[in-house]
């Protein structure tokens, strides 16, 4: 199982929030290129990258911070928020982002998640954020009435290299990640799923690879790791404890 720490980009600067409020932002790190450095040098596999600003404005807006991180490490990154037409996806995947995570489209723009996947396969991802069941679009400012299984199955056969399944309520909250419905997505479908929002101790690390049989083979942590909670190191090894030479989704590391 991978573990992906999170780097949220808010004005220039390394953030989490509070269950999605902007307003609701702890600063980790002024310089998120130095924090990226920190995660490779802590032998992370891999990067999840969010442009929240971007997230809100449909538009990239963080890219300066994002390509300083690109600049600053060797291992890949897979990047959301905001990415939503064709021209922006090709943009950031030719500058070296190894895959982008599609949300908002997800819901409104099927068909251009699905020219995607055909344009750059093995590279796309569809991020399913959930409130209470349902996917919330927009940077989460907006809850659609479009369930998140159905819009996961709706993907089934596209070529998506991965669902990152967030719910919402648990996220930056360090309450315990939704075991529960996270289990119960990747059950249902034959597409990997990464569970997001809510992982707060090595505890909750141990009960997500209880179940990776289920079909989660990644895992993103993000406050836990910034305030010390979960100690790089020690997860790591958790999770690789039946781990491969590759990042879990048939790209070599």
């Amino acid at each position: 199982m991978i573990l992906y720490p999170a780097i949220d980009l808010k004005d220039g600067r390394c953030v989490r929030l509070l269950r999605g409020d902007m307003e609701a932002a702890t600063v980790f790190a002024a310089a998120p290129a130095d924090q990226a450095k920190q995660f490779e040098d802590a032998r992370f596999s891999w990067l999840h990258l969010v442009d929240l600003n971007g997230a809100f404005a449909g538009k990239p807006v963080n890219a300066a911070a994002v390509e300083a991180i690109l600049g600053a490490v060797s291992i890949p990154a897979q990047l959301g928020g905001g990415l939503r037409d064709q021209a922006t996806i090709d943009y950031w995947l030719e500058r070296g982002v190894r895959r982008v995570i599609l949300g908002t489209i997800a819901v409104s723009e099927p068909e251009l998640v699905r020219s995607a996947c055909k344009r750059h396969p093995g590279r796309i991802v569809v991020g399913i954020d959930a409130r209470k069941g349902m996917v919330a679009v927009e940077g989460w400012a907006r809850t659609s009435t479009v369930k998140a299984l159905d819009l996961a199955l709706r993907f089934e056969d596209a070529g998506v290299a991965a669902i990152v399944y967030t719910d919402i309520d648990r996220d930056g909250a360090l309450g315990g990640v939704n075991l529960e419905a996270t289990g119960d997505l990747a059950f249902a479908l034959t597409t990997p799923v990464i569970a997001s929002g809510g992982v707060a101790s090595l505890a909750d690390l141990r009960a997500l690879k209880e179940i990776e049989h289920t079909g989660v083979e990644g895992v993103i942590v993000g406050r836990a790791l910034y305030d010390g909670r979960i100690d790089p190191a020690t997860a790591l090894e958790l999770l690789s404890a039946s781990g491969t030479a590759s990042d879990g989704f048939g790209i070599p590391n």
